[in-house]
């Protein structure tokens, strides 16, 4: 208990895969005062993120009511956190008003990066990290028609998987890979994407860059200039800069710098899940896979903390390096080290499709079953894009 003999207040900053298994994970019973827990999220509704792709393609509605998701007990707060008050413990919102804590779950995730040194990014193409990016970009792409040009830039899983899905609808899409046709994969799963897309139609560029986007067309680093419909923007991700604005240390992308058990170096009443997350031994790819594993460790390190015991170093395991769909017929499951290095050694085509659903409904599924369960977030996750 606190010094008032009232439970003690945990706030959860963000409502994504990290922020919601933490959420839920703080309210496991076991030897210590059963926390206040508030989920302050910006929407509504829970979004199943690794499904985006399929939000733009018009396949998929993406948006789960949290009353399906959320342990009894975690009260969920519709708003946007401004500034962290980590001296005054307290969360100030755009609303106005202000969520003291106790203890802070930092889960704000990541969106999409939208390079100032490639003119035009922001103002014409068209990012998929966001559900609201993926809706803008599928009323985009019915306004057009079906001959209409689109160019994907950004040779990584998500990029992949966005060219894929709007080719096998019998869109015409180049996708600009920048250097490398998913460079997470090893050579032989390359080559097996590499072929998936050309079956699909896409026509990948995977050593050229584009330096600037245009509205109707982008431009290459030699000067060509390819026309296109629509550009559709995945290469890389950034983080929310609202730890670096709250004065708390970051490293050089905004990411909370933390120690091994994913406490602030800053404070130890901040601990940190998820793609926003630095920790001492290194930051986790940003991904669902990640951010599943981090947001109950970041829920345990609270609860020691709370119970006056030791939080213990976070960890992470992965059956693979990434599992990628390449339309709904297609996909890649890479295998990789402990390091993320990928082996030459890969799941292809249906059987890699019909896995990488499961493991899209398998982990909505997990998240019900540790609502109702919160002490069951003890899986081992596939890696997923």
């Amino acid at each position: 208990m606190t010094e008032n003999n009232t439970p003690p207040k945990v706030v959860v900053i963000g409502g994504g895969y990290s922020g919601t298994l933490a959420a839920n994970r703080l309210r496991m019973r076991g030897d210590w005062p059963m926390p206040d827990v508030t989920l302050l999220n910006a929407r509504p509704a829970f979004v199943e993120r690794i499904r985006l792709h399929q939000v733009a393609a018009g396949e998929y509605d993406a948006a789960v009511d949290y009353r399906t998701l959320l342990s009894e007990g975690v009260r969920l707060v519709v708003d946007t956190a401004t500034r962290i008050d980590w001296r005054a413990r307290a969360v100030h919102l755009a609303s106005g008003p202000a969520l003291d804590y106790d203890y802070l779950v930092y889960a704000v995730g990541s969106t999409a990066a939208a390079p100032p040194s490639v003119p035009g990014v922001g103002e014409f193409a068209y990012p998929v990290a966001e559900l609201e990016h993926a809706q803008r970009l599928r009323e985009r792409l019915d306004t057009l028609g079906p001959d209409a040009p689109v160019t994907v830039v950004g040779g990584g899983l998500t990029g992949i998987e966005v060219a894929a899905e709007l080719a096998e609808q019998g869109r015409h899409v180049t996708l600009v890979c920048g250097g490398q046709l998913g460079p997470a994969l090893s050579e032989r799963g390359r080559r097996s994407v590499g072929r998936a897309l050309a079956r699909l139609g896409v026509v990948v560029l995977a050593a050229d860059t584009v330096v600037a986007v245009r509205p109707d067309a982008v431009v290459f680093a030699d000067g060509a200039v390819r026309p296109t419909a629509v550009t559709v923007w995945a290469a890389g991700f950034a983080v929310p800069q609202l730890a670096a604005a709250s004065g708390l240390s970051t490293d050089t992308i905004g990411r909370l710098r933390t120690d091994e058990t994913l406490t602030s170096v800053d404070d130890c009443r901040i601990v940190a899940a998820g793609d926003c997350a630095a920790p001492s031994t290194g930051p986790l790819r940003m991904c669902c896979a990640s951010a599943s594993q981090l947001g109950p460790q970041a829920a345990d390190t609270v609860l020691r903390r709370i119970a006056g015991t030791q939080p213990v170093a976070a960890r992470s395991r992965f059956l693979g390096n990434s599992c990628t769909s390449v339309g709904r017929r297609g996909g890649i499951l890479q295998f990789g080290r402990s390091d993320e290095t990928p082996l030459n050694l890969y799941l292809g085509g249906r059987l890699a499709a019909a896995f990488k659903e499961a493991v899209c409904k398998g982990t909505l599924w997990g998240l019900r079953q540790q609502a109702r369960r919160p002490e069951s977030a003890d899986w081992v996750t596939a890696g997923s894009s």
